[in-house]
C-alpha cells in the first residue's frame, strides 16, 4: 500500500492545482499532450502551457513525482532475504515515525513563533493606546 505525503498545514488545491498534479503523475507526454491540444483548439492556451512549461522546468527534467513513486515501490519490493526485508522495513518505520515526530516539532514551532509575534503586537499596540491616552489627557 502506497502512502502520499500531505503536511498537516497544507492548504487545499485549486482545480488548477489539481490538474498540474494529475499531469505531472501522468509524466511530460501528458503536459506536452495537453500543449498540443491547447495549441490546436486555440493557440493562445497551448502558447502558455509551453510558456508555463518551461518556466516551471518541466520540459527538461522528468516528473519528482514519477522519481518518488518508483523509489516507493524499490523500498516495498522484497529483496528474497527475509532478515534484511525485517531489518529494510524496521528501519523504514523508524524513519517514517522521525519524520512525522519532526513535523509535530516544526508545526508547534510555528504555533510558538506566531504566538510571540501575535503577543508582541498586542504589547505595541497596548503602549501606543497608552500613549495616546496619555497625549488626550494632558491636551
Amino acid at each position: 500500500m502506497t502512502q502520499t505525503y500531505t503536511p498537516a498545514y497544507a492548504p487545499a488545491r485549486s482545480w488548477l492545482g489539481r490538474a498540474e498534479d494529475f499531469l505531472d503523475d501522468k509524466g511530460k507526454g501528458a503536459w506536452i499532450a495537453v500543449m498540443v491540444i491547447g495549441f490546436v483548439l486555440f493557440w493562445p492556451v497551448g502558447l502558455a502551457l509551453l510558456a508555463y512549461m518551461i518556466w516551471s522546468k518541466r520540459m527538461f527534467k522528468s516528473s519528482s513525482r514519477a522519481k518518488c513513486n518508483s523509489y516507493k515501490s524499490m523500498t516495498t519490493r522484497s529483496t528474497g532475504n527475509a532478515a534484511f526485508d525485517a531489518y529494510k522495513a524496521d528501519t523504514l518505520a523508524r524513519l517514517e515515525e522521525e519524520q512525522t515526530n519532526f513535523e509535530a516539532f516544526l508545526t508547534r514551532l510555528r504555533e510558538a513563533k506566531d504566538k510571540a509575534e501575535f503577543d508582541q503586537f498586542m504589547s505595541e499596540r497596548a503602549r501606543k493606546d497608552a500613549r495616546n491616552d496619555d497625549e488626550t489627557e494632558t491636551a
